[in-house]
């Protein structure tokens, strides 16, 4: 028996290329779709709807760090270990919350004025 060599021909590759092509397009369009109809997963979760973010992250040293974050304007200081976890302060203010409720305490005494 011979070697079989299998050699592709010009039409079998536009072939090949069509059909990936249409594959990749109906994947993009079922991935838009799902996003406009809300039914995505939560990796499609867009920024706006995010409830939770890092505020802060800081190192203390090459095996510990302080991380602040917040969740629906509340904020949660943490120490994070290589072995363990520690919750220092919890339902802090967030700094956005502190400065519009100084902004309507000004506003309070200028009318009061």
């Amino acid at each position: 028996m011979g070697l079989y060599c299998f050699v592709m021909s010009i039409q079998d590759i536009t072939y090949f290329l069509a059909a990936l092509l249409f594959v990749l397009t109906l994947m993009g369009g079922l991935a838009l779709l799902l996003k406009k109809l809300g039914i995505a997963g939560p990796a499609m979760v867009t920024p706006a709807k995010r409830r939770l973010k890092v505020v802060e992250n800081l190192p203390l040293d090459s095996r510990r760090r302080v991380v602040l974050i917040q969740r629906d304007g509340v904020e949660h200081m943490i120490l994070l270990g290589q072995n363990s976890d520690l919750l220092i302060e919890q339902n802090i203010k967030a700094v956005n919350d502190i400065s519009l409720n100084q902004d309507e305490n000004k506003d309070k005494k200028e009318r009061a004025v």
